[in-house]
């Protein structure tokens, strides 16, 4: 496999292309916007300056990512396809109901969804057997781990190809089992996102000194010991003790909170609207997003150590 068509140049797209290419893969991209497609050069340049930071084997032989104007022209020829549009699944399937129309018959095609079941997308396409989930996680470009995920009729051969595609560039893929909405890595995260937002919205803590008890806590141990290993280290004993008290406690809502959803319903998104829980400067953006990458990649730098 050689040439890689990259479907959505928004958060996850810039990254991924550029990961790609430095694993030596042709690389062309597209994304519906044309502001999107404007910003495509900046936003890949960024990443491959972050990859070269990592110290990221450079496999591209000087190809550049050439970004497409149409669909048709960024799948062309492709051998393999991976969208990461908006989490919706009418998008999605109208996406590839699309690209089939334009692609090989043995072009594999790739999903980069959160957490949509693989076997709801491939319920819209003519070839399920080729459609795999492929989800990265963000920063893209930083984050080693990609999970694997087939679908009711996903063929075994294009898991195993898919597995050894991310060998080959130098990351690690995890085959999820089971499609269940969320695949693992959002599951686990999102578990840990509804009481963390459910202690603040008792009054246990204030949200800086959350951020703090999760990142030099749990997270500092995460990063160098999985929770299966902690709990190991801990001891089954002192989890099965707490446990029989502590979960009858923990939140358990199946909505989301109020102080998540008053604040989307007044435009406050986070940083893409300039205030979300905290509020952010344009200034402040850029210093966040330079701090965070350059702190990430000393991490991963140092667990591969």
């Amino acid at each position: 496999m050689t040439k890689a068509a990259i479907i959505g140049l928004g958060t996850m797209g810039p990254g991924i292309a550029a990961t790609l290419a430095r694993g030596g893969m042709s690389v062309t991209a597209y994304d519906a916007s044309a502001d999107q497609r404007a910003r495509a050069a900046q936003n890949l340049a960024l990443a491959q300056t972050v990859l070269g930071n990592l110290g990221v084997p450079n496999k591209s032989n000087g190809s550049e990512i050439r970004i497409a104007e149409t669909l048709a022209d960024c799948v062309k020829g492709a051998d393999f396809v991976l969208e990461t549009v908006p989490e919706k699944l009418d998008l999605k399937i109208e996406i590839f109901r699309e690209v089939e129309k334009l692609v090989d018959k043995t072009c594999i095609l790739a999903s980069d969804t959160s957490g949509i079941p693989i076997t709801k997308i491939q319920a819209g396409v003519a070839h399920p057997e080729r459609l795999v989930g492929m989800h990265w996680s963000n920063p893209p470009h930083i984050i080693p781990m990609i999970e694997v995920v087939a679908g009711e009729k996903t063929s075994p051969e294009i898991v195993k190809w898919m597995v050894d595609v991310i060998k080959s560039i130098g990351l690690l893929p995890v085959v999820v089992k089971k499609d269940v909405p969320g695949f693992v890595e959002n599951r686990v995260l999102y578990a840990l996102m509804r009481e963390c937002v459910d202690l603040v919205d008792q009054g246990v803590i204030d949200v800086e000194g959350l951020d703090t008890c999760v990142s030099w806590g749990i997270g500092y141990k995460l990063a160098v010991i999985g929770p299966m290993a902690l709990l190991d280290m801990a001891g089954l004993d002192i989890y099965q003790a707490v446990g029989s008290y502590l979960n009858k406690e923990l939140c358990n809502r199946t909505d989301v909170s109020k102080y998540v959803t008053d604040r989307t319903a007044s435009g406050k998104l986070g940083i893409k609207t300039g205030s979300g829980i905290f509020d952010y400067t344009p200034e402040r953006i850029a210093e966040l997003r330079e701090q965070r990458a350059r702190k990430l990649v000393s991490v991963r730098k140092t667990l591969q150590s």
